[in-house]
């Protein structure tokens, strides 16, 4: 059986709070509420990925992380802003689904255990995904609130770099003398750093998928230091937690900025892809799915169990396609370690939170896809969006070997929060361009109007 307190999320008897935390954690709540909103995103994004999930305050029972404690800072700080705390460009598609998806997940998550203790640990997972992500949404308005958020991120990647290469040195992670942490983890004699991260898989699913956010960045002449050193940094961090997965997710984000030159051409793209799978289910074998058990490029990975999760979850779609199945683990050797987050949201909150996890994704593509075609022409603009559609499939790519759990899922936030803010921008530059455009055949217009009217 799996063990409770991996089923409902566990957390400490106590508070486990190391005195160099709690005072970062002070510093970086009087920012959040003290400086302009625009620069409120760099202390919020700097707690949040360098405080280990593990750092907790306990209180009557219940446990708030120090990520929990900055959400509801930030949260409180875009309450008092007024009209400055708005979202770029309203409520749109990507919120409601994103809205409808955390609140399938608890409803349909507690239905299924209805234990009071897997209700309060979802109410506290509730709170991380729409807090973090509605606080993200706030925060991030226009191009300058973007550049600023991506600068953040490399910088993070950078420094974070520094202590991941620490641990292959000295085979010790400094983060773990913070305390909540778990030790470096060794397989087949290879270090995998793991740095303020829960895992070291996530650690490097955030370098893999911010590679490129950075290479757009380095289009901006006054960013390319910055730049240099994120692209470095976001790499190392891939390299040295040694995992298919997100060597995988590096390779798709350089694969997608690779297709630039077919951005007129991507439904055809995708139907290529599309046949090209019914193709391989014709002659292979095995289930067009089993290709993920091939995939090892460590020379250790865990492909075949990635495979056999999706495996067992399209074999048992019956047992949990309404309120989903907790008693997955009974599938097989191993199968209670979730590491494919759509398995993982497909046995955890059934089939509609799986749709709408999709949904997501998709309506993401979507708005980019019609956000470039605004401002197509633009060839600086169109760069910015496809390096923001290269970043998302980066994501979907890390999907099929991670779950993203810990500081990782508000990486996944930033990108949203910033894809929306992009289309915002998009979609208010469009009447302004469309009006230039005409502004020539109007002239024209009048003037042969009143040739017309001067003519005896």
């Amino acid at each position: 059986m799996v063990p409770k307190n991996i089923l409902f999320g566990g957390g400490a008897s106590g508070t486990v709070l190391h005195p160099l935390v709690a005072a970062a954690m002070a510093v970086a709540i009087i920012l959040i509420l003290c400086l302009q909103r625009k620069y409120v995103i760099v202390p919020l994004l700097f707690g949040l990925f360098f405080i280990p999930k593990g750092q907790e305050i306990l209180v009557a029972g219940v446990h708030f992380t120090v990520a929990r404690i900055l959400i509801l800072a930030g949260l409180a700080r875009c309450a008092v802003s007024g009209r400055s705390s708005r979202l770029a460009g309203g409520f749109n598609s990507i919120d409601r689904y994103f809205a409808l998806w955390a609140v399938s997940y608890l409803l349909i998550y507690s239905l299924q255990l209805i234990e009071a203790q897997a209700f309060v640990k979802h109410i506290a997972d509730f709170m991380d995904a729409m807090g973090g992500y509605f606080v993200l949404r706030f925060l991030i308005h226009d191009r300058e609130d973007i550049m600023r958020a991506v600068k953040t991120l490399g910088a993070v990647a950078a420094i974070m770099a520094v202590f991941m290469i620490n641990e292959q040195m000295t085979r010790s992670n400094l983060f773990t003398r913070l305390g909540g942490m778990p030790g470096t983890t060794v397989r087949d004699g290879k270090i995998r750093s793991q740095g303020a991260f829960e895992v070291f898989i996530t650690a490097g699913a955030y370098g893999a998928t911010l590679i490129p956010l950075l290479i757009w960045l380095w289009s901006q002449a006054k960013c390319r230091l910055l730049s240099a050193l994120g692209i470095i940094g976001a790499t190392v961090m891939t390299v040295t937690c040694y995992a298919s997965t997100t060597l995988g997710a590096y390779a798709a984000g350089i694969f997608a900025l690779c297709l630039w030159p077919l951005r007129k051409r991507m439904r055809l793209v995708r139907w290529g892809i599309v046949a090209a799978l019914l193709s391989l289910q014709l002659v292979m074998n095995g289930p067009v799915w089993s290709l993920i058990e091939k995939v090892d490029l460590t020379g250790s990975s865990s492909s075949y169990h990635r495979y056999m999760l999706v495996d067992n979850t399209i074999r048992h779609f019956g047992e949990w396609w309404l309120l989903g199945y907790k008693n997955y683990n009974e599938w097989g050797w191993d199968m209670w370690d979730l590491s494919d987050q759509y398995v993982a949201y497909a046995v955890s909150g059934g089939l509609l939170t799986l749709l709408l996890f999709i949904g997501i994704i998709s309506r993401s593509f979507g708005t980019l896809g019609n956000a470039r075609k605004a401002v197509e022409g633009d060839r600086k603009e169109e760069w910015f969006l496809w390096c923001l559609g290269s970043a998302l499939l980066a994501h979907v790519t890390g999907f099929f070997g991670i779950g993203y759990f810990d500081q990782m899922q508000f990486a996944w936030y930033v990108l949203l929060a910033i894809i929306c803010a992009a289309a915002a921008a998009a979609a208010r530059s469009r009447p302004a361009d469309a009006e230039q455009a005409l502004e020539p055949a109007y002239q024209a217009y009048v003037a042969d109007w009143g040739a017309l009217q001067e003519t005896p």
